[in-house]
């Protein structure tokens, strides 16, 4: 099968599956995971934070910044469409009491700080307090502008706000924009950066942030069921794919421009993509037959009327090129 659903499906590579077998391990919850530890360090240095900390998932990490940042009552302001908010099962509100405030986003996938300002609660008994502004960087695989994030953090510093960045794509973003770790979350107090997509590790995401800030987070990971034991088997996949797995993201990102371009061609509706995430509109009569065309030629998609494409490790250009000629051939264009 060509699975092109999302980039997390990548399977392990060999290099990674080794370096996972040979780990040296320890008991995570004590803070005795020798790999783990590594992994924390090396992380907190490329991204130019005081300290970092393991998750097992990406809603975890995201989650348990938010009750660090908040408290029950509090409000945090994030895009509609933001991962954090729709697609977390609202775990803010329903596990710890943050009322999030949903904003329409830009074109380019931020927030206009005119929306962000005029969004922010007085101080007044009848309002939940505004404490924090979430990003996601990338979103539906738009990178966002760096005039824009800095002009943006800054404002909301300003304004009292703690800020957070979604960063499961961040590396994506890193690619695309050619900047370091550092510069590429500059103005964030705190960042969630997933392992496990576009990096091709099994699981595992990381929360970076000022070390008073993690040690909150710590906490809150206990509570949440996010204590690991020998987890340096999960983290020595991640170290594994810093190494090896960062600047091939523009592979992935050729490979996607390469899709969309002949999904064009065949007259189709479809967003040019900045990174390894697109969307092709698929006229509604065709969505069934067309899937269950696609499912006969080896094509995994997740298809919609507006369907996410997704390209990855996993993924190669031959294959790419083979998935194009299966919507070629779907007769019924």
């Amino acid at each position: 099968m060509i699975d092109l659903r999302s980039d997390t499906v990548t399977q392990p590579t060999d290099g990674m599956r080794a370096a996972m077998a040979s780990a040296e391990v320890g008991d995570d919850v004590y803070g005795d995971d020798p790999t783990v530890n590594r992994l924390q360090r090396v992380m907190a240095e490329r991204f130019g934070f005081e300290a970092c900390l393991f998750f097992p998932t990406g809603t975890q990490s995201n989650l348990a910044a938010l009750m660090s940042h908040c408290g029950r009552g509090d409000e945090y302001l994030v895009g509609q469409d933001a991962h954090t908010y729709k697609y977390e099962q609202g775990g803010a509100a329903v596990l710890a009491s943050i009322q999030p405030q949903p904003l329409e986003h830009e074109p380019h996938g931020g927030i206009a700080i005119e929306r962000i300002a005029a969004a922010i609660k007085p101080d007044d008994i009848h309002f939940a307090r505004t404490r924090l502004l979430a990003l996601e960087n990338t979103i539906g695989g738009k990178v966002l502008p760096s005039d824009y994030q800095r002009e943006v953090t800054r404002f909301a510093h300003a304004q009292g706000l703690h800020t957070h960045l979604d960063g499961a794509r961040i590396f994506n973003a890193i690619v695309k924009l050619g900047v370091d770790e550092r510069s590429a979350v500059a103005g964030f107090d705190s960042v969630s950066v997933c392992l496990s997509k576009g990096l091709g590790a099994p699981a595992g995401s990381v929360l970076l942030g000022a070390a008073e800030f993690i040690r909150h987070a710590r906490r809150w990971r206990k509570a949440l069921g996010g204590g690991m034991r020998q987890a340096g088997v999960l983290a020595a996949a991640g170290l594994y794919a810093l190494e090896h797995h960062v600047e091939r993201l523009a592979d992935d990102h050729a490979n996607a421009a390469a899709f969309a371009a002949g999904l064009r061609e065949l007259g189709l509706q479809v967003e040019l993509p900045q990174t390894n995430i697109f969307y092709v509109e698929i006229p509604r009569r065709h969505v069934g037959a067309l899937a269950d065309h696609l499912t006969s030629r080896g094509i995994r998609v997740s298809l919609g009327v507006h369907t996410r494409l997704v390209t990855h490790l996993n993924v190669s250009r031959a294959q790419i090129d083979l998935a194009l000629q299966a919507f070629r051939d779907y007769p019924a264009w």
